[in-house]
């Protein structure tokens, strides 16, 4: 009897949690973070999708042919040698995981609503509700009229130049207006790459830019006030740029559903706590405008992600792009899809698109053409030199260049 006793007594305890690792882990978190964040909406959010967990981690289990696959791209796999430059973590991923907020936020750096977070959870049990791109509230997820933003007090003036550089980036090659806002009554003092001007009545929906823990942004426009953080070690234009990308309405690349077709999960090498996070789309619910799977874009996540034993978790394909994943640039199809999202090409419609070698006008020209990697010329109909390829790490004043940032073997 008293055998049975305890052993019902360990069933509570463990059904009450008592003995979850997960959960002592999030307790650990909470108490090394200050954060604006509803910590108890976090907690319930976080929760929510790491029950799903045993479904996730099964669907992320290998057929027989997948994992012969994987073991013959590792023995062609070139050693990534990482070198840490930066104490605070030299991704997103890590600055969150040293900051600890990662473990409260989806994908370590997305901070989802209530109604995201159910969204997700009926996608995995069969009650799709919703797309990556475009969920059930699209259009008013856009940011129709512009971004507004304004920065906290605590905003340093490194996070304040990342931040406006990181919107230039998308806002030069979309339709995109990003308008720095005052934080009293008076609005839109700044515009990046528009025409100046100021109204007289407060932007109701905007961007709270400031330096907490960690780097991390809601997805798309929510209505009213809405923040983004760059906390230390955050402060790079890619990092800014990656945020800004969630703001706008992003999810993950590697969350795609057919990212299968182009990496594999080596789960051998994630986290345990960070399988749930590898959680993909499905075909009910994610729309990427018919836009290929891009090894070079910016919201996708290195090779060494949430890695256990500094191990590959995730490994392309075509094993010469494994330094391509975890971009800092915007690549070509992003733009083409940002554009796609916000109706930008609309503006062009009136005009003969004249665009060579899948290039596409350029919503704010649309006598030029937003060129993919290795060509340019008005129409794209010129080879292009690779030095030409990139941003101009000034952001804010650089001419257009074909600054596609996509996979190639070197």
């Amino acid at each position: 009897m008293r055998v049975f006793l305890l052993f019902l007594l360990l069933v509570v305890c463990v059904n009450a949690g008592l003995f979850d690792n997960f959960g002592e882990k999030i307790k650990n978190a909470l108490s090394k973070i200050k954060t604006t964040l509803n910590k108890s909406n976090l907690i319930k959010i976080r929760e929510k999708i790491h029950a799903l967990k045993n479904k996730i981690v099964a669907k992320l289990t290998l057929t027989p042919e997948q994992k012969a696959a994987l073991a013959k791209r590792l023995k062609e796999l070139v050693t990534i040698k990482k070198d840490h430059v930066s104490p605070k973590g030299d991704s997103i991923e890590e600055v969150n995981a040293k900051s600890h907020i990662g473990d409260l936020l989806y994908q370590s750096d997305m901070v989802l609503t209530q109604d995201q977070a159910d969204e997700l959870v009926a996608e995995e049990e069969g009650r799709p509700k919703r797309q990556a791109f475009r969920d059930r509230r699209y259009p008013q997820t856009l940011w129709s009229s512009g971004v507004a933003y304004f920065f906290h007090p605590n905003a340093t003036p490194e996070v304040k130049s990342v931040f406006k550089k990181g919107a230039a980036w998308w806002s030069k090659d979309t339709c995109i207006d990003f308008y720095e806002s005052a934080q009293g009554t008076k609005v839109v003092k700044l515009c990046v790459l528009c025409a100046p001007r100021e109204d007289n009545v407060s932007a109701k929906d905007r961007i709270r830019v400031f330096k907490e823990d960690g780097c991390w942004s809601y997805v798309g426009r929510l209505g009213n006030q809405q923040d983004l953080s760059l906390g230390s070690g955050c402060e790079s234009i890619g990092t800014a740029a990656h945020e800004i990308g969630h703001a706008l309405g992003m999810f993950h690349t590697h969350s795609r559903h057919d990212r299968d077709s182009f990496i594999t999960l080596n789960t051998q090498n994630i986290k345990p706590d960070w399988l749930d996070q590898f959680k993909k789309e499905t075909t009910a619910t994610n729309d990427n405008y018919g836009i290929t799977y891009d090894y070079g874009s910016i919201m996708h996540y290195g090779a060494q992600s949430a890695t256990v034993n500094k191990k590959p978790t995730m490994v392309p394909h075509d094993t010469n792009y494994i330094e391509t994943l975890g971009s800092p640039f915007i690549s070509f199809y992003e733009l083409l899809m940002m554009n796609k999202h916000y109706g930008c090409l609309d503006k062009c419609k009136s005009t003969p698109n004249q665009c060579k070698m899948g290039g596409f006008p350029h919503p704010r020209d649309c006598s030029k053409c937003i060129c993919p990697r290795g060509y340019g010329g008005r129409f794209c109909d010129q080879k292009s030199n690779d030095e030409n390829d990139f941003y101009d790490i000034d952001g804010l004043t650089s001419p257009i260049k074909n600054h596609q940032f996509l996979p190639s073997a070197r």
